[in-house]
């Protein structure tokens, strides 16, 4: 290993251990981070949910599930669980954005401002 590549694994290994500045940029990230993660973890949950529930519809219409639970036809009951998480599916995302709409009007001040704060600072 020659000297460049010391010194930049030292310097690398420094970086880890001294305390960053926290910026407006980083406070800006975070704003942006706390406007989106409500709407995203709430997508990937209802979401998550709905394929679960749509697929169980599916697996009550096309396997014998139905059989061992003791139901004797499943087709009707599988077609209507299936639909129902299939439509949770379809509004999911329109659901997605009006929560994240709602949090973007609540916060945009404040990112508007905390953005203008840095370009000006930039531009000086």
């Amino acid at each position: 290993m020659n000297r460049n590549d010391q010194e930049y694994l030292v310097q690398k290994i420094r970086t880890q251990y001294t305390e960053k500045e926290h910026s407006g940029l980083d406070a800006l990230k975070e704003l942006d981070t706390k406007v989106k993660r409500p709407a995203n973890v709430f997508a990937y949950v209802f979401g998550t949910i709905s394929a679960i529930i749509m697929g169980s519809g599916m697996s009550l219409v096309m396997t014998d599930i139905g059989e061992m639970l003791g139901m004797t036809d499943t087709m009707i009951p599988g077609i209507i669980i299936g639909i129902i998480g299939m439509m949770m599916a379809i509004i999911n995302y329109p659901i997605y954005k009006s929560i994240l709409g709602s949090r973007k009007k609540k916060y945009a001040d404040r990112i508007m401002e905390l953005s203008d704060k840095i370009m000006s600072n930039q531009s000086n």
